[in-house]
């Protein structure tokens, strides 16, 4: 056999989210937004940065907003977020990137954050929560343009 060598540049890493994708379409909408569909805890941080013209009373209530979906958003009319956590940015090391506020949510299981998340991943409203997908329409429009908002998911201990 003759083999050859191919050299593969400027390929682009594949994202978290299109192995999410992948992973959704393999199992199916119902599976991968399961409560129990790979538990433990999952922390998802998310950071704001507002564009210049929101006043600093719709930021707080914009932050208040996020804070009562622990209540308002439901699977099966029941609650399934574990906590959410909020806070003004208050680092004095320098390097927080013009981001403003700040929420950790907690889940019981990956399953539970798909569920919370929707899109782009969930794309079925059957399999997202409304509360979430309406509170990301309300803020939206009021942060910044560019990196207006950042989001890390871990799962605890991985």
């Amino acid at each position: 056999m003759d083999y050859q060598t191919v050299e593969i540049q400027n390929v682009a890493p594949i994202t978290k989210q299109a192995i999410l994708i992948r992973e959704r379409q393999a199992v199916g909408d119902a599976v991968f937004t399961r409560g129990d569909y790979k538990s433990g805890e999952v922390k998802h941080i998310v950071l704001f940065r507002y564009a210049e013209f929101v006043s600093p009373d719709k930021r707080n209530q914009l932050m208040e907003d996020f804070l009562a979906l622990q209540h308002l958003a439901l699977r099966e009319g029941k609650p399934y977020i574990v906590s959410i956590t909020a806070g003004k940015q208050a680092s004095g090391e320098g390097v927080n990137g013009g981001f403003e506020q700040g929420f950790i949510v907690t889940f019981r299981s990956q399953g539970d954050r798909n569920y919370y998340v929707g899109t782009p991943v969930v794309t079925s409203p059957t399999f997202y929560d409304a509360a979430h997908q309406n509170f990301k329409n309300k803020v939206g429009p009021f942060l910044a343009k560019k990196q207006g908002v950042l989001v890390f998911d871990f799962v605890s201990g991985d």
